[in-house]
């Protein structure tokens, strides 16, 4: 550790996690201010989540970036918590304070800077899709509806899950997978399904895409290349989800340390 310099100590829990690009995002993050971190990588369930959270805080942690299975219960064993996170009813970001773990939720966030400043999409006025409603479509969906969007509607397989969704977010339609070709064509359609992990792609057909629609992946690296394949035999434009992980961790890094990124860099080092 460079002299003189208070080492911040830091740490993503889930499984798996062996992985994860967040370490490396996070140095180089660091480096910008010549900050010193230790990044950890901690794999664990959820019944043994509250014990290693407690562990890393009495290890000196100060704060802790939060991703599958534990987002859920990393909002429940929180103090307090952004309304943000309370709304998605999950945390990807915890940050120590006096009153205990203080939760957020840089995933929406992190989507829209990525759409809006990175990439210049429009998202006022758009009509959106959105594929699947599981905890990623929660992390984003309140963020997405704050930017005024002229529509969003929902496609998921377990109508009760999108039905779920739209009573705690409002202002949403949701169908099911059989109704997608009567729905018209959207601005920007948004894949939060699970599909690339199993080297499969949404059904989609060309008419779902509006003139100059862009399909937004949330995967990235190899379990975006299913649908990125299918997006470039349509000739549609086709964008990963590396820009929203980078951009979601900035927003932590901000959170723990007050200071703000610059996010471009770091996201063409992993291109």
């Amino acid at each position: 550790m460079d002299q003189g310099k208070e080492l911040i100590r830091l740490a993503l829990f889930g499984r798996p996690v062996k992985s994860s690009l967040s370490p490396s995002i996070h140095r180089m993050f660091a480096d910008q201010f010549g900050l010193v971190i230790e990044y950890g990588l901690i794999d664990t369930s959820p019944g043994d989540f509250p014990g290693a959270l407690e562990d890393f805080r009495l290890a000196g942690g100060a704060g802790c970036n939060i991703t599958l299975p534990l987002k859920r219960d990393a909002w429940k064993l929180a103090a307090e918590s952004t309304p943000g996170a309370a709304q998605a009813q999950a945390a990807n970001t915890l940050v120590y304070k006096e009153s205990g773990w203080f939760a957020h939720n840089t995933d929406g966030p992190g989507l829209v800077a990525d759409l809006t400043v990175n990439h210049a999409i429009g998202i006022a006025g758009a009509r959106l899709l959105i594929m699947g409603a599981g905890g990623a479509t929660a992390g984003i969906l309140g963020s997405l509806l704050v930017e005024n969007p002229a529509e969003v509607v929902l496609v998921n397989r377990n109508l009760e899950r999108a039905e779920s969704l739209s009573a705690r977010f409002g202002l949403l339609s949701i169908a099911g997978w059989d109704d997608l070709p009567g729905l018209g064509s959207f601005d920007l359609v948004i894949n939060a399904t699970s599909l690339g992990h199993q080297g499969k792609a949404p059904a989609l057909q060309q008419s779902v895409f509006a003139p100059g629609a862009v399909c937004y992946d949330l995967n990235y690296y190899k379990a975006s290349e299913p649908l990125k394949a299918l997006c470039e035999a349509m000739g549609q434009r086709y964008i990963d989800g590396l820009g929203m992980l980078v951009e979601q961790a900035a927003q932590s890094f901000s959170i723990w340390t007050g200071k703000r990124p610059d996010s471009s860099s770091v996201i063409g080092h992993f291109r």
